[in-house]
């Protein structure tokens, strides 16, 4: 039987297709109220990235199997496996399938991979089957989307994105605002082997042993979102934007440094780089500063492309940039996933 409320087409075993889907990674640049001060707990910001991408491929087989095309996408192939799972429990729908792991977002690193993925095996399965089922519910039935809900508005749409915190009834996050980042714009991303934010259980520990956020702090927070950072992307005026998300970043940064081992930044080495950025780049507007989540993806957000390269390339003479760092440029995107579902070309 499947789930009451979704309309399907009859399952065809002889199917050969391939459903691929790519999920954009993002940036979480902070939680409005993580403590609920204000009456509602969380609301995130957050922006939608080029450059780092999942890539699922969903496909008929003669039975159920998980593949992976790289050792990164191999380590996600239980929770691949966990996905698929649920959504054949709340659909009812269990044709074989082969899904193929092409390639997946740095896990724990603060691009959201575990939303990314679940979000894309979800809306391939959805596809595959004729389902006509919101991007949100994928969510709510896979347990993505718990606190923040710019990884299920990202994959939707792209863009900087501001959502109101999960509901009471645990439904996902409404998105309250979508703006297009300028195109002129850059982001600089950190990236550091060595180390991993933290996610599941490690994670919810964290968040229970901080001490309250402030009311004025929460306030502060969002005063910065509505009035700077908003408004300064949908008029491409970039010096406020700066500004706001850099004094954001440092609030959360402070409030958070307890659970990183004393510092705003997981990793020492990314906050050196990015400080770095930002002081070359003029101070508190001239560069976008912070990490993403719990890191240790750190970021610098600039005004164009030649300012990213001059930075990184100065940074890089001023040995500021450690062997373990990884560093890439890349735009803000605009448009959330792609979805491509064609003839297979296998026998």
């Amino acid at each position: 039987m499947n789930a009451p409320g979704l309309a399907t087409r009859p399952e065809r075993p002889a199917d050969r297709r391939v459903v691929s889907v790519r999920a954009p990674g993002r940036l979480h640049l902070g939680f409005l109220d993580p403590g609920g001060s204000l009456g509602r707990r969380y609301g995130s910001l957050g922006l939608v990235v080029d450059g780092f991408e999942t890539e699922v491929d969903l496909s008929d087989a003669s039975a159920h199997r998980v593949t992976a095309e790289t050792p990164s996408a191999l380590s996600e192939i239980d929770r691949a496996e966990s996905c698929l799972h649920a959504l054949r429990r709340q659909t009812g729908l269990g044709q074989p399938l082969r899904l193929h792991l092409e390639k997946v977002l740095p896990a724990h690193a603060g691009f959201g991979s575990g939303t990314q993925l679940a979000l894309a095996i979800g809306r391939a399965f959805a596809i595959w089957h004729g389902l006509d089922v919101r991007s949100a519910t994928l969510a709510h039935w896979l347990g993505r989307g718990l606190r923040s809900g710019v990884g299920i508005g990202g994959f939707e749409q792209g863009g900087l994105l501001v959502d109101g915190g999960p509901g009471a009834d645990g439904q996902p996050a409404p998105v309250l605002s979508r703006v297009a980042l300028p195109e002129d714009w850059r982001v600089v991303v950190v990236l550091d082997s060595q180390h991993h934010g933290l996610s599941g259980h490690e994670e919810k520990r964290a968040i229970a042993a901080l001490p309250p956020m402030p009311q004025s702090v929460a306030a502060d927070i969002c005063h910065q979102v509505l009035m700077r950072v908003l408004p300064g992307a949908a008029c491409a005026e970039f010096a406020p934007f700066a500004a706001g998300i850099t004094h954001v970043q440092q609030q959360l940064g402070a409030h958070f440094a307890p659970a990183q081992g004393g510092d705003p930044y997981t990793s020492i080495a990314v906050g050196r780089l990015v400080r770095w950025i930002g002081e070359a780049a003029g101070g508190e507007s001239g560069a976008a500063i912070g990490q993403s989540s719990w890191g240790p993806t750190g970021f610098a957000i600039l005004p164009s492309q030649q300012q990213a390269e001059a930075l990184v390339e100065a940074a890089r003479t001023a040995h500021v940039i450690e062997p373990h760092l990884t560093v890439k440029i890349v735009r803000g995107r605009n448009h959330g996933a792609t979805l491509d579902d064609r003839p297979s070309d296998t026998p």
